[in-house]
């Protein structure tokens, strides 16, 4: 029995350290600053898009237009850069 606890004890330790190394990085997102579209421009605050509760922002109409084609490769290119959208206003 006192093995099953140590065991037990261990995987919780382990679990709990391994969240806590996983913390820095979602504490430290970064803001959105370039275009999902055109990596290298940066951003115009009067072109954006409200998607799945985030403000998504670009350089131009057009980044816009493409980015509704396809909205998730631009998520997921966005997230594995370690960039956090802000949140779109409610429209409460």
């Amino acid at each position: 029995m006192n093995r099953f606890k140590m065991i037990a004890v261990s995987g919780i330790i382990f679990g709990l350290l391994s969240f806590g190394l996983s913390m820095p990085a979602m504490v430290y997102a970064a803001p959105q600053t370039k275009c999902p579209v055109f990596v290298n421009s940066p951003i115009n605050k009067k072109f954006f898009v409200d998607y799945k509760g985030k403000r998504i922002y670009f350089c131009c109409k057009t980044c816009v237009a493409l980015f509704k084609k396809n909205p998730e490769k631009y998520m997921k290119q966005m997230e594995a850069e370690g960039i956090t959208p802000e949140n779109a206003p409610s429209s409460k």
